[in-house]
């Protein structure tokens, strides 16, 4: 096998033969890969996770005590999405935006049932798996936005920027900034040869990223880059573990500048680079714009115990709500505006308590909670609620923390 695991950790993990463990591992590397094609529906992403998630069940999965207000949780959200939703469930795009909702908790609870056991090795096929697509999205918006593929223009880009595999360039730069974690984990602990292809792949994700110009994605990456660096170098064992990810921090950033430096002596890129780097944007400022219907719009949701269900929003200002917790609010009501963030929140208070844990999946989680953090941030400027590596991220959080927890159980009772 692939993966040896520890005598703490096989209480951890179901019993399974190996065939049945490399099956489900086989599965969830291809869970991960077919989550960069979302730009059809149903997108390769939703049939793969359904299908996982039925050989799963099949071949064994538990649903532990710990992942319970998880469930309740997400199932109280969409409650109240659906009670909000039934005088307009004669339009299809809300009947539609509902079973999407209810979908995506259920592959959260998916994602925390499987990363609860044989974790190492899963969130490894995880991480390979988000790496290969990440890059197949990268490559492909790369090429369309240099006219690389013949008639790829429309498919590959939008307004001029970037987008790869995903409809929209937000959600692609969004998408890339786990997968670009995981390769500068690699870039800045690992040996020569596996550093230099990971150099590689984190510079086409960091491009493709840059040419999303998407503002969320570029603070992002560089917010979460930085505070992942920051813990890795907190939980490093050694002093000389420390040293070389500062060091190799340096260079990469010094690399980054120059690659930046280079791509903006290109009068194209460096002009829709200036106009989306400004913070004047038309659609951000006034009375109804991004922050102002914020405003407005909380002093709406404190009048409307059902809110006014989802989809609505833009139906009394120009635009969608552009913030994930006041569309949790307008969309479901007090029971999903509590619900939503109550769950984010919670997430993240509890993964902060697990950062030191030693576990042999530290490193993968340290790249999962900056990446999960970076987006619960985010989600105050943009609307995340369907975004599927966000609810990803959440299951595997909730997953990582389970099995932390009953390996520190096992490790106390063996010790």
């Amino acid at each position: 096998m692939a993966y040896a695991a520890t005598a703490r950790e096989i209480t951890v993990a179901a019993p399974a033969g190996p065939g049945v463990l490399a099956l489900q591992r086989a599965l969830v590397w291809l869970v991960g890969a077919s989550g960069a094609i979302v730009f059809i529906e149903p997108s390769p992403y939703e049939i793969v996770t359904l299908l996982a998630t039925v050989a799963f069940f099949a071949t064994g999965l538990r649903l532990r005590l710990v992942l319970m207000p998880l469930v309740l949780a997400l199932v109280l959200l969409n409650v109240g999405y659906t009670i909000s939703a039934i005088p307009l469930l004669d339009q299809s795009e809300v009947a539609s935006w509902i079973a999407t909702s209810w979908y995506m908790a259920v592959t959260v609870v998916f994602f925390a049932m499987v990363t609860s056991e044989d974790t190492t090795a899963r969130l490894d096929m995880l991480r390979r798996g988000l790496v290969v697509g990440a890059m197949v999205a990268s490559l492909s918006a790369i090429a369309g936005y240099f006219h690389l593929v013949p008639g790829g223009d429309d498919l590959l880009t939008l307004y001029g920027r970037a987008r790869g595999t995903f409809k929209d360039p937000n959600v692609l730069g969004a998408f890339l900034i786990l997968p670009a974690l995981f390769a500068l984990q690699s870039v800045v602990s690992d040996k020569l040869a596996r550093a230099f292809r990971n150099v590689v792949a984190f510079g086409v994700m960091s491009l493709a990223i840059l040419l999303a110009f998407s503002r969320a994605a570029w603070g992002g990456l560089i917010l979460t880059s930085a505070f992942m660096l920051a813990l890795m170098v907190l939980t490093s064992r050694t002093n000389a573990q420390r040293s070389r990810i500062i060091v190799m921090a340096i260079v990469a950033l010094v690399l980054g500048l120059a690659l930046i430096a280079v791509l903006l002596s290109f009068d194209s890129i460096a002009e829709m680079f200036k106009q989306r780097a400004s913070f004047d944007q038309s659609y951000d400022e006034g009375r109804f714009g991004r922050f102002g219907r914020h405003i407005l719009g909380a002093e709406m949701a404190l009048d409307l115990p059902f809110g006014i269900g989802p989809l609505q929003f833009h139906r009394f200002f120009p635009e969608d709500t552009h913030n994930s917790y006041l569309n949790a609010f307008m969309s479901g009501g007090w029971l999903s505006g509590v619900c939503y963030p109550a769950l984010v929140f919670t997430t993240v208070i509890t993964g902060f308590r697990h950062i030191f844990v030693r576990v042999p999946w530290q490193r993968a989680y340290l790249a999962v909670f900056s990446a999960f953090v970076g987006t619960v941030g985010e989600s105050f400027v943009i609307d995340t609620d369907h975004w599927r590596h966000f609810w990803m991220m959440l299951g595997a959080m909730w997953g990582m923390i389970a099995a932390a927890q009953a390996y520190r159980i096992n490790d106390a009772s063996s010790a």
